[in-house]
């Protein structure tokens, strides 16, 4: 008790830097200073249930979580049609995103910050019968809550990285009993199992990737054909999710390799960087068309990626990607939905966050990795140049990536049978729909 008890109230003393940093956000992203009630458990009439409907809540903390949720929510939609579905999350991102996917089939808020009343105040305005959290949401607070009122909470898809393992080490005496307090966890890898099990989770079982299970959607696929067809024959290139620094990091060795007279399709993966690295364009002097402003011609150099929920498309009309997040120490993004549009991938040397994912497409041939900016464009240049596009490399790579993205689906209906066993819920299945279709 003694150290969730320092850990809340160290929370409660930084609550005032918590409320300056939304509005700091809010600079660039005005939606971060709106439904502020909601992240300290206020809800006023959102979520209100008169008729008293069971609810099923999942937490998915941002965009790629709450994409990744969607052969799951389905699941369970089918499993249990009498129920509604609590969608929370963090970030205004993934609120659209959620809003976008799901429309009107789910029930949408922030998940409040772990602050003893704000989560008790949550668990007492929605009540579910049991909850679902994404790939590595620990807080303590949370879980001690539910744990009081025999609410279980399962983790799903879970990842934990060995930095990350490290890290809550350190913590052990704080985040013990909350990896207890999960009722079970259905883990990506068996070494993601082993981390999280050596952390305190008790029932720990190897269930895949969700990922992996989530089909691009057509009017995607649809719209970056249409964009392919308008550029032409001429090779495209995609630098996606990039970070940070790196769009500078590409841009110059692009510069100092002669640019290489592909496109660059450019896409940072956070919105409120749009401006940013259009100004970094400008500066460098890069002929440069945003996506927001139309299609790229054949003087354009770079085009922007401003929009949200597009990626599919993007990398639909790529001939290669490049997976942001990993030319510096950032830990990389995931390249499933790369290789579900059949897109080769190439990634930097730090993938730790997506490792086991990273090494197994590498090793089917469906990615390649890269030292540093330099050889990145070195092996652009070498996939895509004229010479080399008539040689068998790049189908092969592309090949590989479709078989990649099939082979390892499946994660979806193990996940539905470890939530079946230990969520509680024992109501028959919907005869219209088998349990994990």
């Amino acid at each position: 008790m003694m150290p969730r008890f320092a850990y809340s109230l160290l929370l409660y003393l930084l609550t005032p830097l918590i409320l300056l940093r939304l509005f700091w956000r809010g600079r660039k992203q005005p939606e971060y200073r709106q439904n502020i009630g909601e992240r300290f458990g206020f809800y006023g009439q959102q979520g209100k249930n008169p008729e008293k409907q069971p609810t099923i809540w999942l937490h998915a903390v941002s965009v790629g979580e709450t994409r990744a949720a969607q052969p799951l929510i389905d699941a369970l939609q089918a499993r249990w049609p009498s129920h509604r579905i609590l969608l929370t999350g963090m970030t205004p991102t993934g609120r659209a995103t959620g809003h976008e996917v799901y429309g009107d089939r789910v029930i949408q808020a922030y998940l409040p910050y772990d602050l003893p009343g704000a989560v008790d105040r949550f668990f007492r305005h929605f009540s579910p019968d049991f909850g679902v959290l994404m790939e590595t949401e620990i807080w303590p607070n949370l879980l001690a809550s539910a744990q009081r009122r025999n609410i279980p909470v399962l983790l799903v898809n879970a990842r934990l990285s060995a930095r990350s393992a490290k890290s809550y080490g350190r913590i052990a005496a704080l985040v013990r009993p909350a990896f207890a307090a999960l009722t079970s966890v259905a883990a990506q890898t068996a070494a993601d199992a082993e981390r999280l099990g050596a952390l305190g989770a008790r029932t720990v079982e190897v269930c895949g990737n969700l990922k992996f299970d989530v089909l691009p959607p057509s009017e995607r696929l649809a719209l970056g054909q249409t964009w392919r067809s308008a550029i032409g024959n001429r090779p495209v290139w995609l630098a996606a999710s990039t970070r940070e620094g790196e769009e500078a990091l590409i841009l110059d060795a692009w510069r100092r390799h002669g640019g290489p007279s592909c496109l660059l399709v450019l896409v940072p993966r956070h919105p409120q960087r749009f401006a940013d690295v259009a100004a970094l364009l400008e500066t460098q002097q890069f002929k440069y068309v945003r996506r927001s402003q139309g299609l790229p011609d054949n003087a354009t150099q770079v085009w922007l990626g401003d929009s949200m929920g597009e990626m599919a498309a993007y990398y639909t009309m790529a001939d290669l990607a490049f997976i942001g997040g990993s030319l510096l120490a950032l830990g990389g993004q995931n390249l499933i939905e790369a290789a579900a549009c059949h897109c080769p991938v190439l990634v930097g040397p730090h993938t730790f966050n997506f490792l086991r994912a990273t090494e197994d497409a590498i090793a089917a041939g469906a990615a390649l990795r890269v030292s540093d900016p330099d050889a990145l464009i070195v092996a652009v240049d070498r996939l895509l140049n004229a010479k080399s596009r008539s040689t068998k490399e790049l189908a092969a790579m592309q090949q590989a990536a479709i078989e990649f993205a099939t082979a390892h689906r499946g994660a979806t209906r193990r996940t539905l049978s470890l939530i079946e066993r230990d969520s509680g819920m024992n109501s028959a299945p919907n005869p219209a729909q088998p349990a994990g279709h």
